[in-house]
């Protein structure tokens, strides 16, 4: 028998380019991996990564095996959704809808959401993880995950593979923020050319935000001048606090500034980014899904108002 599990991992290494990506994406090891794939090798009896360089790539026997898996999973899915449709009494849902988003929708959105959602259907398993945007198309794509929130900067697409389908939930600004002292603190726009000398605290670079804070910067020689990283914007907050950085922080899930600071919106260009859902197409019919998404749309439209 094919172990499903292990085709999955092969999956993950074929839309994430490499075993060590795919294991980002599943949460596991990349030897863990590897040894998935080596099991599955050994009970079918052919080959199924081959060395390309430094990474590896799919077979021919591999990428067949993964396009004819790919209905019998999506058979399986609707299965599973079929098993989560609501009991007879009062409608509850059971099953469980597996969530990942980024940390200021966490903070912002998500965490009264799952407690409402608990209390209405206590069957219900909503296991979240915190993931970058990326990482968190690659959980929905492969199957981790089911439904996941991410963010784009700017009106620049993020990639979605043709499995998965995005509901627009709203849009966010960033400010820029200062210290009240600040000799830019009084403005009530700044544009990129203003802030050129800054020294600032940005997020790590693979990041979309750090993207994001370059491109701001397009023609604007030398800045941003980053002097401080870090993943957390309550670290952002505070350096700006101590007069040491200036950051660009997103209005969703900041905590409130105090006395000390300021925040700026950035003109020419806006500092925007939209705040999508994302879920594979084969769960379009899954009641508790539809439940989960509809929840998340009717509190985006309270955030948005």
């Amino acid at each position: 028998m094919i172990d499903l599990e292990a085709v999955v991992s092969l999956r993950t290494i074929a839309t994430s380019g490499s075993v060590a990506a795919a294991a980002s994406v599943l949460g596991y090891t990349p030897s863990a991996v590897s040894q998935q794939v080596k099991r599955l090798e050994r009970d079918i009896g052919v080959a199924l990564l081959e060395r390309a360089g430094r990474g590896v790539v799919l077979t021919e026997a591999a990428t067949r095996l993964v396009v004819a898996s790919t209905p019998i999973l999506a058979d399986l899915e609707r299965v599973r959704a079929d098993l989560q449709a609501p009991g007879e009494a009062h409608g509850s849902l059971s099953g469980e809808v597996r969530l990942a988003a980024f940390s200021t929708v966490v903070r912002g959105m998500l965490v009264p959401l799952l407690a409402e959602l608990a209390d209405a259907h206590p069957d219900l398993r909503l296991p979240l993880r915190e993931s970058e945007p990326w990482e968190t198309v690659a959980l929905v794509a492969s199957g981790q995950r089911d439904l996941g929130i991410v963010h784009q900067w700017g009106g620049v697409a993020l990639s979605l593979p043709e499995p998965l389908v995005a509901t627009p939930l709203f849009t966010d600004v960033a400010d820029v923020i200062l210290h009240r002292s600040h000799p830019l603190a009084g403005r009530a726009e700044l544009r990129p050319e203003d802030l050129g000398d800054e020294r600032w605290v940005a997020t790590f670079d693979a990041t979309i935000c750090r993207q994001w804070l370059r491109r701001l910067f397009d023609g604007v020689s030398g800045a941003p001048r980053i002097v401080h990283e870090s993943m957390e914007f309550e670290n952002h907050l505070e350096l700006a606090r101590a007069g040491v950085a200036v950051a660009l922080v997103p209005r969703l899930g900041r905590g409130e500034l105090g006395p000390d600071l300021v925040a700026i919106p950035t003109v020419a260009p806006a500092s925007t980014r939209d705040i999508l859902a994302v879920h594979r197409r084969t769960q379009a019919d899954s009641p508790a899904l539809r439940a989960v998404l509809d929840a998340v749309v009717a509190r985006a439209a309270d955030l948005a108002g």
